[in-house]
């Protein structure tokens, strides 16, 4: 039998009556199930071409300047977040309802509104960051003063990069979405930092940075040309018309969700720099990015899902929201129970392979894996909640883990080092999924958790 994205979706109880629920036809149904499975694929083959390139880093670096990129490069990931103003969320929420009214001025708009609006918060975001990075230069480990000064510079590019990565999964465009930021930028660096060390130029933090501006400037302008030949075919030519205080409404409420996840994702790794010394950093990331293997799982179906959450409450399918909930549920967890295992098994041997004093690294993956699987365990519920209005409960629930987060490292990093920060991370994304578990149900009465879902009563119409 041919493999297809249908029949892979077929493999799953009721798959088919779901699918027809997504928006109320076979073709968007099959749409659904190749969104699902061309991300999966992406972000696995992304996060092993990721995993791969950072050995090569780490390698060609050394823990040390290694440890100043980690840092320089999630600054960057976490102003970038919020350089978007939560359009790069808002797109799954308003671009699916202007087509499915006819509303192209709207469509045509957003489109254009949403990435001028990124470019221009990540440059003044970029300006007041260098800035802010000058004036603290007595107190800034001066290792730490170029790189970022440099990397921030690409800000407003990244920004409308996320941005772009929206639209085209509001479309079911994984390709485009991913495959410059998964694929094509590390690839980039990789190949660029090779041919530098080859050329006879040091692999030194502040060489590595220049790379991965340059790299995420074609990729971003590689996205942004074949995105808008994608969206010629499908967006009419006309006027467009701009509701910015109804998209801002949605988006930085959006914003605050997005923004708050990547400073929970990120925290300990910056907080760290502050105690630690690069070495150090650059232990914990590896642990971090070898996660990272398991973590695409969910991030891969929080990506298919959002826009689709965003259907349903726009056609008034309470009961095919709960049903696609259900789904996405157990797509995000068994899965990612399943590489966490495999993970715990392999880990040392993946760790070697950034280097001897790397191996450290096996017990802070065994204690931040408890909140992967936490997060995973309730599936997309922060997208659920998102895209079903209540974004400013669920931004609230990720300002308080944050805050939590940031605590627990103050806490326990001076005292227990590394372990401290895993310990602090995890806590706080066990309380994340816990919140956005117990919202779900009140706001929505839609049941989240992994192990209740399997103990529902059968929806015949679902389950048959």
């Amino acid at each position: 039998m041919r493999f297809t994205a249908t029949s892979w979706m077929r493999r799953f109880p009721g798959a088919d009556i779901l699918a027809k629920r997504l928006k109320g036809s076979s073709a968007d149904g099959k749409a659904a199930g190749r969104m699902a499975v061309s991300s999966f694929a992406v972000r696995v083959a992304g996060a092993g071409l990721a995993y791969f390139s950072q050995v090569i880093l780490a390698r060609l670096m050394g823990a040390h300047d290694y440890g100043i990129y980690s840092v320089a490069w999630t600054v960057v990931i976490v102003l970038g977040v919020i350089a978007c103003g939560g359009f790069s969320t808002s797109a799954g929420r308003f671009l699916p309802q202007y087509r499915e009214t006819g509303n192209f001025d709207g469509l045509r708009g957003f489109l254009r509104t949403s990435r001028q609006a990124a470019f221009l918060f990540g440059a003044v975001i970029a300006a007041l960051g260098m800035g802010l990075i000058y004036l603290l230069r007595p107190i800034i480990e001066q290792y730490y003063v170029q790189p970022l000064m440099i990397v921030l510079l690409v800000l407003p590019v990244f920004a409308v990069g996320l941005v772009q990565d929206g639209i085209a999964r509001s479309y079911d465009w994984p390709f485009i979405a991913m495959l410059p930021n998964f694929i094509w930028r590390p690839l980039a660096i990789l190949v660029l930092l090779v041919f530098l060390v080859v050329a006879g130029y040091p692999a030194t933090a502040q060489v590595t940075v220049i790379v991965a501006v340059l790299a995420t400037v074609s990729t971003v302008l590689y996205q942004y040309l074949h995105l808008g030949k994608r969206l010629a075919k499908k967006v009419p030519s006309g006027p467009a018309r701009f509701e910015l205080k109804t998209w801002l409404a949605v988006s930085l409420p959006l914003l605050m969700v997005d923004g708050f996840i990547q400073l929970i994702t990120s925290a300990d790794v910056i907080m760290i720099s502050f105690f630690q010394s690069p070495d150090e950093v650059a232990i914990y990331f590896a642990a971090s990015r070898t996660l990272a293997l398991v973590h695409f799982v969910y991030f891969a179906v929080r990506a298919a899902s959002a826009h689709r959450f965003s259907s349903f409450t726009h056609n008034n399918d309470a009961k095919g929201l709960s049903a696609y909930t259900k789904q996405a549920t157990h797509w995000t967890f068994w899965p990612s129970l399943a590489a966490g295992a495999g993970l715990l098994v392999v880990a040392p041997l993946l760790l070697r392979l950034f280097g001897s004093d790397f191996e450290s690294g096996y017990q802070l993956i065994a204690v931040l894996m408890i909140g992967v699987l936490a997060r995973a365990s309730v599936g997309p519920a922060d997208a659920l909640l998102s895209m079903t209005g209540h974004q400013k409960t669920c931004a609230g629930i990720y300002a308080t883990t944050f805050a939590i987060n940031v605590l627990l490292n103050l806490l326990l990093i001076p005292a227990l080092g590394l372990m401290g920060a895993a310990i602090a991370t995890s806590i706080a994304i066990i309380f994340e999924a816990t919140a956005l578990a117990l919202a779900a149900k009140r706001k929505l009465n839609v049941t989240t958790f992994v192990l209740s879902l399997l103990f529902l009563p059968r929806d015949p119409q679902v389950d048959h």
